[in-house]
């Protein structure tokens, strides 16, 4: 028996950043799946970018804006949908590190954006396309391998005055929802909902894991659960993972958290945080993706080591579904 089709909330008018217009990603969620980007990095260093800094992509953001832009542009012209922008590793606190003005810290975020927008102002038909504002974990910014582990040491109340900057800065730089992306425990988890929560500023939540748990060792599926009541939450599941694990977390998320799921696993290949290099083989097939479709999802993409040629085979089978 095929899953129950999963709900979205309404979204609701809050006191902090004010209530969003809703956006056509919004409805269109409704109406069948949709296609995310891949991994921004693995285009950039296809590209020939060098992203051996601490900031990773979002270094370009000051050095080389075209190369990000060259980017957003080859995975909507491989099927994308959703251009995720490069603020997975930009904050403030980050860019101060490299003697940067908190001013020009905010431009660079806000760039991001407009460097998404950009890209998706020179696609030539008229298909939907949307901008996630990409919101990584607090260990992104460490530069650690902190964001596979979990283990930051850091309060709840630390990680919301951490994220609010970049989620105001995202937000009002007219992203179309967030992407609260490769969140690696409970305690961040709790911290973004808390911060998202009564805004009215639309996002998905997914989680980084190793078989059902989080990188911290946690039940997934708690994290699930967590996002019921936040209206803001659109979409809830899994990226940077292994392929294999991500069938049985989409069908914890939909069946958990009563929102359709969001899928996006590496390539299979595996990161080693230390030698800052990927290991072992590629398992990322988009043959998976129908069943993915199945257990509930409605967002469908790659992260880490995926890129245009992947992205294309998902969009192929994507667009083969039913409206």
């Amino acid at each position: 028996m095929p899953p129950k089709q999963p709900m979205l909330p309404e979204l609701v008018e809050g006191p902090e950043l004010g209530l969003r217009q809703v956006q056509p990603a919004f409805h269109a969620l409704s109406g069948g799946p949709l296609i995310l980007d891949g991994g921004l990095a693995t285009q950039l260093e296809a590209q020939g970018a060098d992203l051996g800094s601490a900031l990773w992509s979002a270094r370009l953001l000051a050095d080389d804006p075209d190369a990000i832009v060259a980017a957003h542009r080859a995975y909507f012209a491989a099927g994308a949908q959703f251009a995720t922008t490069a603020s997975y590793q930009a904050s403030v606190a980050g860019f101060a590190g490299i003697g940067m003005g908190r001013a020009e810290a905010e431009g660079l975020i806000r760039r991001s954006v407009e460097l998404a927008q950009q890209a998706r102002s020179t696609c030539g038909d008229e298909r939907q396309r949307w901008i996630a504002g990409s919101v990584g974990p607090y260990g992104a910014a460490l530069a650690d391998g902190s964001e596979y582990r979990g283990d930051y040491g850091v309060s709840v109340a630390e990680l919301r005055e951490w994220h609010r900057p970049r989620i105001a800065l995202l937000a009002d730089a007219g992203a179309d929802l967030l992407a609260l992306e490769t969140i690696p425990c409970l305690a961040e988890v709790e911290a973004l909902l808390a911060e998202l929560d009564g805004t009215g500023v639309p996002c998905w939540l997914s989680l980084t894991c190793a078989g059902e748990q989080t990188r911290a060792g946690e039940p997934a599926a708690e994290a699930f659960a967590m996002v019921r009541d936040v209206k803001e939450v659109l979409a809830v599941g899994v990226n940077c993972l292994d392929p294999a694990d991500a069938l049985g977390l989409v069908r914890q998320a939909t069946e958990l958290s009563g929102r359709p799921a969001v899928v996006y696993p590496n390539s299979g290949e595996q990161w080693d945080a230390h030698a800052r290099a990927w290991t072992g083989s590629a398992s990322f097939s988009a043959e998976d993706v129908q069943a993915w479709l199945d257990a509930g999802a409605r967002l469908i993409g790659g992260c880490c080591r995926v890129g245009p040629s992947e992205i294309a085979a998902i969009s192929s089978i994507i667009g083969a579904q039913p409206a």
